[in-house]
């Protein structure tokens, strides 16, 4: 009679044996792996926590500019309802109403809406938002327009948002004025629409903890 592996599984006490056998295996392949792993890392010169922080900046690149896609496809009246959910998010505008209301008067002698920058209204910016394709970019004539329609409303601070972005001369010609305009890119808008969670949301929080040092002083 051939005593074989076959024949040998009859019996409990073998079976118990190999699956020991096989675990073992599998430990020693998981730690030769984990190994490996970390001579990589060594060789990178990246730590886990550079790793994970690199990988969230990709995730969140990857987020603006689908945000961004999807921004510059909606409708003009999603578009300004987005940006008054965007703007009352960061602290302007006082109520919803109000700033509906503001940003309504669009084409207003070059203006397309005016927010409170605080509740009481003391403080007004005009705005001018451009919902363009990648690629038809903001000039220095859309700045000098928007500087005189200002003018015209004696306003002393103008934001200029866009889904596409800005050419040299413009941010240029924006900086050489008198009247302060802050420029908002379709980048910025993406980033800002991000951290606001206007068009997105949290789906996981990860906490990344270090040693307390000062709790272990003294001892």
């Amino acid at each position: 009679m051939d005593i074989n592996n076959q024949y040998l599984k009859q019996f409990d006490e073998f079976v118990a044996f190999t699956n020991l056998s096989n675990t073992k295996a599998t430990v020693e392949n998981t730690q030769q792996v984990s190994i490996k792993l970390d001579q990589q890392e060594d060789s990178s010169g990246i730590t886990p926590d550079e790793a994970l922080r690199n990988a969230y900046k990709t995730i969140n690149d990857a987020l603006a500019q689908d945000i961004l896609e999807r921004t510059r496809g909606v409708s003009p009246a999603f578009f300004e309802q987005l940006l008054i959910d965007l703007l009352i998010a960061m602290g302007y505008g006082g109520t919803e109403e109000g700033t509906a209301h503001a940003l309504g008067k669009s084409g207003d002698n070059g203006v397309d809406g005016v927010i409170n920058q605080d509740p009481l209204g003391v403080d007004q910016i005009y705005i001018q938002a451009k919902r363009y394709k990648q690629g038809n970019n903001i000039s220095s004539g859309d700045i000098r327009d928007f500087f005189g329609a200002l003018n015209l409303h004696n306003a002393q601070k103008g934001l200029f948002i866009t889904t596409s972005d800005f050419t040299n001369s413009a941010i240029d010609t924006a900086q050489k004025l008198s009247t302060r305009i802050v420029l908002v890119s379709g980048n910025d808008l993406a980033k800002l629409m991000l951290h606001y969670n206007i068009g997105s949301r949290d789906e996981q929080v990860l906490k990344l903890k270090k040693i307390d040092e000062e709790f272990f002083e003294g001892f």
